[in-house]
Formats: structure tokens, sequence, C-alpha cells
């Protein structure tokens, strides 16, 4: 198949949405809306395609805004070219230039027949039960974008949750403990489980635990702001003022993930006296975290290596709901993250057994390091011989991964098994 891509629509791409008109309607689905309505929407609402680099339209979507209501009035990709992903982009394209019109509710009715809608799925549209009825809701309303992008936020992909390679233990839980309740509130109530407001990931560096918490927002479609405690610090109000400020300003979007990596940097042992000038800002975040639960539809995050130096009344009970363990990649994980880099070129040769036991205690951000390693060496080698394999090999990767230092110590590994034993709660 040739590539494709998605852009506005032009004016003489009408006979494009006429041509996939009749073909939804010549292969027995009766199209929603009319074709003169379909067509009046295209020239004066949104619409995009999708074209293959010769130009022919392979797809085509078309929008309207009503008040903050949005709908998909027409969606049709060739037979030929389903499953590519095609549909889902072209929604995707469509909810963004609606969104700038002011809808904050996407919706689609598609006809009885029997016709694909995992494009829908794929987008985010739920489906309403005893109907053939989409809708999605757009995840930041225009009121909130400014806000949003001025503290540094985003709404992130939502195939960040699949692209977390194995991982199969702590994916499973954190699925269970904080996914499901956030996203099914109602049914969450109906079990009287209270949906999680704060939880500590904790682990050795480089685990994936910034990774996580970007995954579970996208999972949940909400925002994601990272906060960065070493930021914060050069604000005129000073860094307790700043985090004050913040949580402030991210009290006024409806559905986030908060982040605080590394929190050791703010939430240390109290000791000693004359207080450390970092005392008040752990005061002012122990202050800041009841406040920031009792708001629903957001989730605060804090991650730390050396969940040991935290202070004592950080973890208590009442602030977070569990702390939870992120280790090291276990050999599914390892495996996952190593077909990850190794090249189409190299992956019906490349033993990745051998991969997965060689690079046991190491963290994704080590295998990334090794594999990258590996690539460039045998390019380097490519390109001083003609000889040279078509890709990386087995070899390659392998003498990498020995040339590789990891960066979790054993010490460190058993120190934090001590501490899923004394400080992890699920």
């Amino acid at each position: 198949m040739t590539a494709w891509r998605i852009r506005d629509i032009h004016a003489d791409d009408l006979d494009g949405i006429l041509h996939l008109y009749e073909q939804q309607r010549s292969s027995g689905v009766t199209p929603v809306y009319a074709l003169p309505e379909v067509l009046t929407s295209a020239r004066e609402d949104v619409a995009v395609v999708a074209t293959t680099q010769d130009g022919q339209i392979i797809g085509a979507c078309v929008g309207r805004v009503a008040h903050n209501q949005a709908w998909v009035v027409f969606h049709a990709v060739t037979p030929e070219r389903r499953s590519q992903g095609i549909g889902s982009q072209m929604l995707r394209a469509v909810e963004q230039r609606l969104a700038d019109n002011g809808a904050n509710v996407l919706s689609a009715l598609v006809p009885a027949e029997e016709v694909p809608t995992h494009a829908f799925r794929n987008a985010g549209y739920t489906e309403k039960k005893q109907l053939r009825y989409f809708e999605r809701r757009v995840p930041v309303q225009r009121a909130e974008a400014k806000n949003l992008a001025e503290l540094g936020g985003r709404i992130l992909p939502r195939d960040l949750w699949d692209a977390v390679g194995g991982m199969r233990r702590e994916k499973d839980l954190l699925e269970k403990r904080l996914v499901m309740p956030l996203a099914q509130p109602e049914l969450a109530e109906q079990y009287g489980v209270a949906p999680p407001r704060a939880v500590v990931l904790f682990g050795p560096p480089g685990t994936g635990k910034t990774t996580f918490a970007k995954a579970i927002a996208s999972r949940l479609d909400w925002a994601f702001v990272e906060i960065f405690p070493s930021r914060l610090a050069a604000d005129p109000a000073g860094l307790a003022g700043a985090l004050r400020e913040t949580f402030q300003r991210i009290d006024e979007l409806e559905h986030a993930v908060v982040l605080i990596d590394e929190v050791e940097e703010i939430a240390s042992h109290r000791r000693g006296d004359p207080p450390s000038p970092l005392q008040g800002v752990t005061n002012e975040l122990l202050k800041i975290i009841p406040a920031f639960r009792e708001r629903p539809d957001r989730l605060l995050v804090c991650a730390t290596n050396f969940i040991r130096s935290l202070d004592s009344a950080f973890l208590r009970h009442g602030r977070f709901d569990y702390v939870i363990p992120i280790g090291l990649p276990d050999a599914d994980a390892r495996s996952s993250i190593w077909e990850r880099f190794v090249p189409a070129s190299s992956a019906g040769t490349v033993d990745l057994a051998s991969l997965v036991a060689a690079s046991e205690g190491f963290t994704p951000a080590d295998i990334e390091f090794a594999a990258r390693r590996a690539s460039q060496s045998a390019l380097e080698a490519a390109v001083a011989s003609a000889d040279a394999a078509a890709g990386p090999t087995t070899a390659d990767y392998l003498e990498a991964v020995g040339a590789t230092r990891a960066t979790v110590s054993a010490e460190v590994v058993a120190e934090f098994a001590e501490d899923i034993e004394s400080l992890a709660r699920l």
C-alpha cells in the first residue's frame, strides 16, 4: 500500500466525497445524513480528507458545530484502506478543528447496518447502549486551554498505555487501583470504592515512574501537568509560594493528572534547629494535598527514587491512597523493550531471548542505550565494509550490553526490596 496523508478539504475535493458517499450506498449502507447536507457541511463547516501521494482521495470526515455540540456528519474510508488507522486519524484531525470552534462534546450517528466503528473507539468515542451513537468529550475546553498551556501541561496521545512494554504486574495493579475507579466513578460508588486522589510511585532511578504517570493520564484522557520543583524555585514568590499558586491554577482544570517527580526535593525529612530552608516548602505541600483531595476528577502522582528520605508525615494514611513500587523490568518487559528498538531488518535474525537474559538488571533506559549503541556500531561497520550485515546482529547487541553499565546497583535493588516490605501500600 502507498503512503497517505490527511489535510483540510479543498474546493475540488467534493467529487471525491461524492464518490465515497455513493460507495457507501452501493455497499448497502445508508448514510445518516443526506448528500446535500454532507456537501454543504464540507464546504461551510469542518472537513478533512485522506489522500494518497498522487492525490487520490481514500477517506473523508466532515463535522459541524451547533453551539457547544459538534456532530460528525460523514465519515468514510475506502474498503481496501480500512484497518490502517486512517479513520481514527481523520476523527482526531476534525476534533481539533471543531474544538477550536468552541465544541466540548463530539457526537456521531452511524447507520444501523453493520459498518466499521473501530475508528470511533480508537479516537476515544464511547458507544451508547441500544443506540448507534458515539460521543467524545473534548479533554480540554477552550477556556482551559490557555491555563493548561501556561502550566506547561498537555493532552497526551491515547496510545501511551499500550506503548508501555511488558510490566504486566505493575500495569495490572495501576489499572485496577487507579484507572478503573477514576474512569468509572459511578460503578466505583456502587461498590463503595472511593476513587484515589493521590498516590506515590517509588523505585530505583530509570524504572519508568514518569512513563507510568503519563500513561495513566493517557489512559484516562485527562490533562497531564508535571511540576518541576527546580523550576519553581526561581519564582519571585519563592518555592512555597510558586507551589501554592501552581496548584491554585491546576484547580481550574476539569480533569488532570499532576506529577511531582523527584518529590524528595521538597518533601524530605524535616529535622534540625533552626529549620532548613525547605521546611516551609514541605509544610506548604502537606497543606496542599488535603485541599487537592477534595476535588474529584484529578489525581496527584508523587514519584521518588529515594522513598526513605521522605518526611514521615508525608506518607501517612489520609494523604496518599496507595504507595506503589515500580521495579526493574521483568523478562517479558525486557523482551517488549528490545522489540521496540530492534529494527525490522534484524527482527527475524536477532536472538531476542539472549538479549533478554543478558540485560537482566537493566532499566528501560539502559536497554535503550545498549540498543542504540549496537545500532550505531553496526551502521559504522556497514559503512566501512561492503560485506557487513544488513542490520545489527545478536553479537552487536550482546557486545553493547556488555559495554553498558547498569544504572541500578545490586545494593539499590536490595534496598528497594526492603522498602517494598516496609513502605508499600497496595
